[in-house]
């Protein structure tokens, strides 16, 4: 009874469930003030933001995002652990995407913190959203819903100072010019007559989900994030894990991205907001915050190493932080099943990688992955992917898939994500 009358009354389906949990339905690891990162297609940003140091000075954003895991009830996680000053956000909204900057009628929900329609972040700090209800995700709805997005709106009343960011989002979302005012609440897209590649400030959404869901979280550089992958094709390698995931087990399963491009085992050595890296904070040094607090993890697929290998760190050296990492892991959660992925083939790449010497170190380190017994199951990307011929991405994964051209020969396109994601035993999960 307590279900159809939910439904009749067009409450959340997930609402009226008992034995529910928050678990991840989205992330985006957030990794270095803007401008630091590797974004990839990104307009020029000049007339949005004028001044990093400034950020962003009383404007709107819309940030476009898509659930992995739909239900009625979610919660958003802002950071500004990246940030030199406090930052206000106001004027929140989430509503589902219509297209291009425009959010679906009667869909656009205000989001409030501890009851408050505004929340002041510090400096290195972050915060969750109160639960937020979706009215329009109801039982029927459910299955239109799956691959659609949210828009999250939000105000920035004065300056932000350096905004905490995802710079590779590979997905268009949308910003007022400056001095705009709050414009989240509006349905219409004329408010918003700039557009970006990146994610700023949000870096997770939680959705009420049965206590039984699992959570993989896809953790690891560039390949992981999806250079090369198409722009609004929601085509990275996690992605198509998630539709094989969702085919086989409906919605038991989360997949969640923490990619960042350039991202290392170990390096930097120290990551701060006056000396960051553009591959963000080493893998050790942001795991509590990009994994071990996502809501619900069940599973971490990690592929990571190639980086290392270009700033010249050792295969032995690699190996050992992947254990302390690993270790960590266990510890942080027990229960974790962490599958260890191959690395892919540089070979024939351009400037710090591409050498017979990095290749070298990659093999070992595969050997590690294969054999050594520190993962609990392996993914072998580098099979899936490897031409025997030449030792080499196999051609037809080459060409770039996000602006076209000829391809790096170190990020695989939309069929070599394809060819990743098929390589993964998804009964280990």
């Amino acid at each position: 009874m307590r279900l159809i009358l939910a439904l009749f009354l067009g409450l959340p389906l997930l609402c009226a469930q008992s034995n529910l949990k928050w678990v991840a339905t989205w992330a985006a690891s957030a990794h270095g003030p803007y401008p630091s990162g590797n974004a990839s297609a990104q307009p020029n940003l000049r007339f949005a933001f004028p001044s990093p140091e400034t950020g962003a000075r009383d404007q709107s954003f819309r940030l476009i995002v898509q659930p992995d895991l739909w239900g009625g009830r979610m919660r958003f996680h802002f950071s500004n652990v990246f940030g030199d000053r406090p930052v206000t956000f106001d004027g929140v909204y989430v509503g589902l995407h219509l297209s291009g900057g425009a959010v679906q009628d009667a869909t656009n929900r205000p989001v409030q913190f501890a009851g408050k329609q505004s929340v002041t972040i510090l400096a290195g700090g972050s915060v969750w959203s109160d639960a937020v209800d979706l009215k329009f995700v109801t039982k029927a709805a459910l299955s239109a819903l799956q691959g659609r997005k949210l828009a999250v709106s939000f105000h920035v009343p004065g300056e932000s100072g350096r905004m905490t960011w995802h710079a590779k989002a590979l997905t268009t979302s949308y910003l007022s010019a400056p001095g705009a005012g709050a414009k989240g609440q509006l349905a219409d897209e004329s408010a918003f007559p700039f557009t970006t590649t990146s994610w700023y400030f949000l870096d997770a959404v939680d959705v009420m989900a049965p206590s039984n869901t699992h959570v993989v979280v896809a953790f690891g550089d560039s390949i992981t994030d999806g250079t090369a992958s198409t722009l609004n094709g929601d085509d990275r390698w996690p992605n198509d894990l998630s539709r094989r995931l969702h085919a086989a087990y409906g919605s038991r399963a989360s997949v969640v991205n923490a990619g960042i491009g350039g991202n290392q085992v170990l390096g930097p050595a120290e990551y701060t907001v006056a000396r960051p890296f553009s591959g963000g904070p080493a893998a050790g040094q942001r795991l509590e915050r990009d994994v071990v607090a996502l809501s619900g993890v069940t599973s971490v697929i990690w592929l990571e190493g190639i980086n290392d290998f270009g700033a010249n760190a050792t295969a032995e050296a690699v190996q050992a932080g992947m254990r302390e990492i690993v270790g960590r892991l266990r510890k942080s959660i027990p229960g974790i099943k962490i599958i260890g992925a191959t690395v892919i083939t540089a070979l024939g790449a351009s400037g710090a990688h591409g050498s017979e010497a990095e290749d070298l170190k990659r093999k070992a380190l595969n050997e590690f992955i294969r054999t050594g017994g520190l993962f609990d199951g392996v993914a072998d990307f580098d099979r899936a992917t490897l031409d025997p011929a030449t030792g080499q991405l196999r051609p037809e994964f080459v060409p770039d898939s996000t602006t076209g051209g000829a391809g790096d020969h170190l990020h695989p396109n939309r069929a070599g994500y394809l060819a990743i994601a098929a390589a993964i035993d998804i009964k280990s999960l």
